[in-house]
Protein backbone atom coordinates (compact mmCIF):
# COMPACT_ATOMS: atom_id res chain seq x y z
CA UNK A 1 0.00 0.00 0.00
CA UNK A 2 2.71 2.14 0.31
CA UNK A 3 2.56 3.50 -3.63
CA UNK A 4 -0.96 3.93 -3.00
CA UNK A 5 -0.31 6.17 0.38
CA UNK A 6 2.15 8.77 -1.14
CA UNK A 7 0.03 8.90 -4.49
CA UNK A 8 -2.42 9.84 -2.20
CA UNK A 9 -0.92 12.21 -0.14
CA UNK A 10 -0.07 13.38 -3.41
CA UNK A 11 -3.65 14.46 -3.92
CA UNK A 12 -3.73 16.07 -0.29
CA UNK A 13 -4.92 13.30 2.26
CA UNK A 14 -2.94 12.69 5.41
CA UNK A 15 -2.45 9.08 5.22
CA UNK A 16 -1.80 6.29 7.58
CA UNK A 17 -1.37 2.50 6.53
CA UNK A 18 -1.78 0.20 9.43
CA UNK A 19 0.02 -2.83 9.34
CA UNK A 20 -2.63 -6.02 9.93
CA UNK A 21 -1.64 -9.56 10.27
CA UNK A 22 -3.53 -10.95 6.84
CA UNK A 23 -1.72 -14.32 6.58
CA UNK A 24 -1.59 -16.74 9.31
CA UNK A 25 -4.50 -15.34 11.56
CA UNK A 26 -8.41 -14.85 10.01
CA UNK A 27 -9.98 -11.60 8.65
CA UNK A 28 -12.03 -11.39 11.85
CA UNK A 29 -9.00 -10.74 13.43
CA UNK A 30 -7.17 -8.13 11.52
CA UNK A 31 -10.85 -6.04 11.59
CA UNK A 32 -11.08 -6.16 15.34
CA UNK A 33 -7.06 -4.83 15.41
CA UNK A 34 -8.41 -2.10 12.72
CA UNK A 35 -11.24 -0.84 15.26
CA UNK A 36 -8.68 -0.74 18.14
CA UNK A 37 -6.77 1.85 15.79
CA UNK A 38 -9.98 3.83 14.64
CA UNK A 39 -10.46 3.88 18.48
CA UNK A 40 -7.35 5.51 19.09
CA UNK A 41 -7.25 8.02 15.89
CA UNK A 42 -10.60 8.92 16.96
CA UNK A 43 -9.56 9.55 20.08
CA UNK A 44 -6.79 11.71 19.91
CA UNK A 45 -5.76 13.11 16.41
CA UNK A 46 -9.11 13.95 14.80
CA UNK A 47 -11.12 16.65 14.87
CA UNK A 48 -14.65 16.86 15.54
CA UNK A 49 -15.60 17.87 12.05
CA UNK A 50 -12.98 15.37 10.92
CA UNK A 51 -14.31 12.04 9.14
CA UNK A 52 -11.71 9.06 8.14
CA UNK A 53 -11.92 7.49 4.58
CA UNK A 54 -10.82 3.67 4.44
CA UNK A 55 -8.97 2.37 1.40
CA UNK A 56 -8.12 -1.77 0.61
CA UNK A 57 -6.50 -3.45 -1.42
CA UNK A 58 -7.64 -7.12 -1.57
CA UNK A 59 -8.41 -8.86 1.23
CA UNK A 60 -8.27 -5.08 3.31
CA UNK A 61 -11.67 -4.29 1.16
CA UNK A 62 -13.13 -7.27 3.01
CA UNK A 63 -11.53 -6.18 6.67
CA UNK A 64 -12.95 -2.60 5.60
CA UNK A 65 -16.15 -4.29 5.36
CA UNK A 66 -16.22 -6.21 8.43
CA UNK A 67 -14.96 -3.38 10.48
CA UNK A 68 -18.40 -0.68 9.04
CA UNK A 69 -20.91 -3.87 10.05
CA UNK A 70 -19.15 -3.89 13.59
CA UNK A 71 -17.77 -0.49 14.83
CA UNK A 72 -18.84 1.88 17.56
CA UNK A 73 -17.30 4.62 14.88
CA UNK A 74 -19.24 4.77 11.89
CA UNK A 75 -20.32 8.69 12.47
CA UNK A 76 -16.61 9.13 12.25
CA UNK A 77 -15.79 7.05 8.90
CA UNK A 78 -16.70 8.63 5.91
CA UNK A 79 -16.25 6.85 2.31
CA UNK A 80 -14.71 3.53 1.69
CA UNK A 81 -13.19 2.41 -1.85
CA UNK A 82 -12.37 -1.59 -1.83
CA UNK A 83 -9.74 -2.44 -4.56
CA UNK A 84 -9.92 -5.41 -6.25
CA UNK A 85 -11.43 -7.25 -3.03
CA UNK A 86 -13.04 -10.68 -3.49
CA UNK A 87 -16.25 -9.57 -1.71
CA UNK A 88 -17.92 -12.30 -3.13
CA UNK A 89 -15.23 -14.93 -2.28
CA UNK A 90 -12.30 -15.94 -4.03
CA UNK A 91 -12.66 -19.55 -6.58
CA UNK A 92 -7.96 -19.28 -5.66
CA UNK A 93 -9.06 -19.50 -2.14
CA UNK A 94 -11.84 -22.03 -2.81
CA UNK A 95 -9.09 -24.11 -4.93
CA UNK A 96 -6.65 -24.14 -2.35
CA UNK A 97 -9.63 -24.68 0.44
CA UNK A 98 -8.68 -28.06 -0.92
CA UNK A 99 -5.44 -28.57 0.71
CA UNK A 100 -6.40 -28.62 4.23
CA UNK A 101 -3.52 -28.19 5.94
CA UNK A 102 -2.45 -25.14 3.58
CA UNK A 103 -5.52 -23.20 5.06
CA UNK A 104 -5.01 -24.06 8.13
CA UNK A 105 -1.73 -22.49 7.84
CA UNK A 106 -2.43 -19.67 5.79
CA UNK A 107 -5.92 -18.80 7.36
CA UNK A 108 -6.82 -15.58 5.74
CA UNK A 109 -6.97 -17.59 2.50
CA UNK A 110 -10.15 -19.80 4.51
CA UNK A 111 -11.85 -16.44 5.28
CA UNK A 112 -11.86 -16.13 1.64
CA UNK A 113 -13.89 -19.20 0.52
CA UNK A 114 -17.34 -18.48 -0.72
CA UNK A 115 -19.12 -19.90 1.85
CA UNK A 116 -16.69 -18.17 4.90
CA UNK A 117 -17.32 -14.55 3.38
CA UNK A 118 -21.30 -15.40 3.23
CA UNK A 119 -20.65 -16.76 6.74
CA UNK A 120 -19.12 -13.10 7.99
CA UNK A 121 -22.60 -11.63 7.58
CA UNK A 122 -21.36 -8.32 6.86
CA UNK A 123 -24.26 -5.80 6.78
CA UNK A 124 -23.57 -1.87 6.10
CA UNK A 125 -25.98 -1.20 7.97
CA UNK A 126 -24.39 2.80 8.44
CA UNK A 127 -25.20 2.95 4.80
CA UNK A 128 -21.74 4.44 4.18
CA UNK A 129 -20.67 5.19 0.49
CA UNK A 130 -18.73 2.51 -0.66
CA UNK A 131 -17.16 1.91 -3.93
CA UNK A 132 -14.84 -0.81 -5.59
CA UNK A 133 -12.70 -1.12 -8.47
CA UNK A 134 -11.94 -4.37 -10.34
CA UNK A 135 -8.88 -4.69 -12.57
CA UNK A 136 -9.13 -6.90 -15.40
CA UNK A 137 -5.87 -7.95 -16.65
CA UNK A 138 -5.02 -11.53 -16.10
CA UNK A 139 -1.09 -11.27 -16.20
CA UNK A 140 -0.92 -14.36 -13.45
CA UNK A 141 -0.37 -17.68 -13.91
CA UNK A 142 -3.01 -18.84 -11.39
CA UNK A 143 -5.33 -16.27 -13.06
CA UNK A 144 -5.79 -18.76 -15.61
CA UNK A 145 -7.02 -21.28 -12.88
CA UNK A 146 -10.26 -18.81 -12.38
CA UNK A 147 -12.00 -19.33 -15.99
CA UNK A 148 -14.04 -16.05 -15.83
CA UNK A 149 -12.85 -12.50 -16.12
CA UNK A 150 -10.23 -11.52 -13.52
CA UNK A 151 -7.33 -9.54 -12.20
CA UNK A 152 -4.94 -12.71 -11.72
CA UNK A 153 -5.84 -13.46 -8.60
CA UNK A 154 -9.82 -11.70 -8.41
CA UNK A 155 -12.85 -12.34 -10.69
CA UNK A 156 -14.38 -9.23 -11.50
CA UNK A 157 -17.72 -10.43 -10.44
CA UNK A 158 -16.58 -11.11 -6.80
CA UNK A 159 -15.55 -7.41 -6.39
CA UNK A 160 -19.38 -6.24 -7.57
CA UNK A 161 -22.16 -5.99 -5.21
CA UNK A 162 -25.18 -4.92 -5.78
CA UNK A 163 -25.35 -2.30 -3.03
CA UNK A 164 -22.16 -0.65 -3.70
CA UNK A 165 -22.40 2.93 -4.70
CA UNK A 166 -20.45 2.78 -7.84
CA UNK A 167 -17.96 0.64 -9.35
CA UNK A 168 -15.35 0.74 -11.50
CA UNK A 169 -12.64 -1.49 -14.04
CA UNK A 170 -8.89 -0.57 -14.42
CA UNK A 171 -7.22 -2.69 -16.97
CA UNK A 172 -4.59 -3.84 -14.23
CA UNK A 173 -3.52 -6.93 -12.79
CA UNK A 174 -4.38 -7.80 -9.03
CA UNK A 175 -0.65 -7.13 -7.73
CA UNK A 176 -0.37 -3.66 -10.05
CA UNK A 177 -3.96 -2.18 -9.74
CA UNK A 178 -2.91 -0.23 -6.58
CA UNK A 179 0.29 0.68 -7.21
CA UNK A 180 -0.67 3.26 -10.20
CA UNK A 181 -1.72 6.83 -10.23
CA UNK A 182 -4.63 6.48 -12.19
CA UNK A 183 -6.53 4.15 -9.51
CA UNK A 184 -5.26 6.86 -6.62
CA UNK A 185 -6.72 9.29 -9.28
CA UNK A 186 -9.72 7.82 -9.35
CA UNK A 187 -10.03 6.90 -5.41
CA UNK A 188 -9.64 10.42 -4.71
CA UNK A 189 -13.05 11.45 -7.01
CA UNK A 190 -14.56 8.86 -5.52
CA UNK A 191 -13.75 9.91 -1.79
CA UNK A 192 -14.35 13.63 -2.98
CA UNK A 193 -17.84 13.22 -4.74
CA UNK A 194 -18.73 9.59 -3.49
CA UNK A 195 -18.75 8.89 -7.67
CA UNK A 196 -16.30 7.75 -9.87
CA UNK A 197 -17.45 10.26 -12.58
CA UNK A 198 -15.72 13.45 -11.86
Amino acid sequence: MKRLHQHLESLGYECFSPNLSLTYKELEFASLTLEGILEEVTASNLRKDEQIHLVGHSTGGLVIRKLLSDTKHANRIGRCVLIATPNQGSKLAEIAGSVTFYVEVYKTLKSLTYHAVRQLKIENESNIEIAAIAGTKNNLLLGKLIGRENDGRVEVDSVYLPSLNDFMTLPYGHKEIHHQLETAKWVDAFLRTGKFNE
